[in-house]
């Protein structure tokens, strides 16, 4: 069982910065796939960017250039940092972790951390 905790939404001008961070309780964190989802009202959820174990990344193509994803295994903490800043990128940002073992699909989600860019 993993417990994921994100923190650092909040409100920033278009333009700023941010940087969420996602605390994961639980063993074996270094062999997870983490990666940070959002929804905005009235849309689905979406990939924003994700680090493997290998810690190959990839990028939602909207965010490209913008947004860096990194782990930190010692702390068992993933981080999105967020420059350039968009409204539409206004949104609550979900910490997720997942692995594939013995044909097993562990997921997991946290609670979401409100991200609002508005001037």
């Amino acid at each position: 069982q993993v417990q994921l905790v994100e923190s650092g939404g909040g409100l920033v001008q278009p333009g700023g910065s941010l940087r969420l961070s996602c605390a994961a309780s639980g063993s074996m964190f270094s062999i997870y796939t983490m990666g940070w989802y959002r929804q905005a009202p009235g849309k689905q959820r979406e990939l924003v960017a994700r680090i493997r174990s290998s810690d190959s990344t990839n990028y939602a193509d909207s965010v490209k250039g913008r947004f860096t994803i990194s782990r930190d295994n010692a702390k068992n903490t993933v981080y999105l940092q967020m420059n350039s800043l968009k409204p539409e990128d206004t949104a609550v940002y979900y910490c997720n972790a997942a692995r594939l073992s013995s044909q097993t699909y562990y997921n997991y989600w946290g609670q979401g951390t409100q991200v609002t860019v508005s001037s």
